[in-house]
């Protein structure tokens, strides 16, 4: 009787030491879970600390801008300057209109600035002028388009379906035009009387600032006539 009373003691105090044991070691799962679930905390730029930096940027470029526009009409000025000082440096005849006989459109020799000119003055009624006109010919279909072929009829009162009658008929590819007796006149004052002698096939150069070459005489072949304009082109 004592014996099952003391067993009996002994397994409610071990149930009872058990149990106070399971209750302390317990962890709190509510607190882990809550622990786990918040977000670790972030900080992120503001717009007020990016504003002035990109502010700065927008007014740097628009004053970049404004600087190159302004430095593009300054240059643009100035190269309108110096071509108006180079046309007034320009002598008279490279100034007087002509007509292209076969377009009919309105020029000047000063209007080929920035080229090579070739000016061949002749007449339609000259044997010598026609087979030299053959080797200009030639050669302009070898030349690039910074050189220009003109061919300046000395006959005043040629008048334009004249001069484009003899253009067709030989088949040239010049620019054809009939100088004015003042023309000529000036180019006579410049060159000498020869000038207005078309039998000598007198011609010569301008080059692309504008200043003009000696004239030359005599029939030229078409290696002539190129190697005359390459100084000149280059």
């Amino acid at each position: 009787m004592l014996t099952s009373n003391l067993v009996q003691r002994f397994s409610l105090t071990l149930a009872a030491v058990l149990l106070l044991s399971g209750c302390a070691g317990a962890p709190a799962p509510a607190a882990t879970e809550a622990a786990a679930a918040e977000p670790a905390a972030v900080t992120l730029p503001t717009a007020t600390a990016v504003a002035p930096a990109a502010e700065a940027t927008a007014m740097t470029d628009e004053a970049m801008t404004d600087e190159a526009m302004a430095d593009g009409a300054m240059a643009d000025e100035a190269a309108a300057t110096a071509e108006a000082a180079t046309m007034t440096d320009r002598p008279a005849w490279q100034l007087a209109p002509l007509t292209d006989a076969r377009s009919g459109a309105t020029f000047t020799l000063a209007d080929f600035a920035g080229k090579t000119v070739f000016v061949e003055p002749f007449a339609t009624w000259c044997s010598n002028c026609r087979q030299q006109l053959a080797h200009v010919h030639e050669a302009r279909t070898q030349s690039g388009a910074d050189v220009v072929y003109v061919a300046l009829s000395i006959e005043p009162n040629i008048g334009d379906e004249a001069l484009a009658a003899y253009a067709a008929d030989t088949g040239y590819d010049l620019i054809f035009a009939a100088m004015s007796p003042e023309m000529l006149q000036a180019l006579a004052a410049q060159f000498g009387q020869t000038i207005a002698n078309p039998p000598a096939t007198p011609h010569f150069v301008i080059r692309p600032d504008g200043s003009s070459g000696e004239l030359v005489t005599g029939i030229k072949s078409t290696q002539a006539i190129l190697d005359q304009v390459a100084p000149a082109e280059g």
